[in-house]
């Protein structure tokens, strides 16, 4: 069984702790390293590494302290390049190419926002359970079977974003950079009406847009189209 801890998501700030009940990972390091050890109370010995989609800070802003806390990181080439951080702890790792990490088989896949190599990861556990985490891409073109988790953003509702355009609280650029870089609730739907949901046993809705989301209305509607457990991952 697939154990999630959101330790903070939203654009100030990303952190997710997940185990299989034998290797504890953590899905990026976008907050200050203090607030990851408070999360986990302490306990950060046991985790195995650190995987980091990209290298915008709301996702890597602690990569160097975590390496410093003897936590391997793997993550992109185009990531580390970009990030600046070199090491022993640093590994680079590429789309379509897995590799085994204690427990887990993680299958990295490229994904689609303004960052350098931007990756999502598809993480099968010897224990059966098969997570799939993709966050900050307005489009996944790939396809998965036998999920039983899922960890996905939903940024925003296209009709919420163009309200908030014609009141003037959100400009015009800044919808562009969402719709060509920030994965929707209409995105969502879609993406899960294209894959086998049979054994999926929850559903994440991760990096929720502060204003132009809501929670509550994505929970219903993504509950509505699958049936499944939807949680939201609190904003960071």
């Amino acid at each position: 069984m697939i154990d999630i801890t959101a330790l903070a998501s939203g654009s100030t700030g990303n952190s997710y702790h997940i185990t299989d009940g034998k290797t504890p990972l953590l899905l990026e390091c976008g907050i200050p390293w203090k607030c990851i050890q408070q999360g986990l109370g302490y306990a950060t010995s046991q985790i195995a590494g650190c995987l980091v989609s990209h290298e915008h800070q709301d996702h890597a802003k602690a990569a160097h302290d975590t390496m410093r806390a003897g936590i391997d990181i793997y993550t992109s080439q185009g990531t580390i390049d970009t990030l600046g951080i070199e090491g022993h702890r640093m590994h680079a790792v590429t789309a379509k190419r897995q590799f085994a990490l204690g427990s887990w088989v993680i299958l990295p896949f490229d994904t689609q926002h303004d960052a350098k190599e931007p990756l999502g990861f598809l993480l099968a556990s010897e224990n059966g359970g098969k997570l799939l985490y993709a966050t900050d891409t307005y489009y996944i073109r790939y396809r998965f079977s036998g999920l039983t988790h899922l960890m996905i953003e939903c940024n925003y509702a296209a009709d919420i974003l163009q309200d908030n355009v014609q009141r003037g609280k959100v400009a015009t650029a800044l919808k562009n950079r969402l719709l060509e870089s920030h994965f929707s609730l209409g995105h969502f739907k879609d993406f899960l009406a294209a894959n086998d949901l049979t054994k999926v046993r929850e559903i994440w809705l991760l990096h929720l847009s502060d204003d132009n989301s809501d929670a509550e209305r994505f929970v219903r509607e993504v509950q509505a189209v699958t049936g499944k457990p939807v949680y939201v991952a609190g904003n960071g």
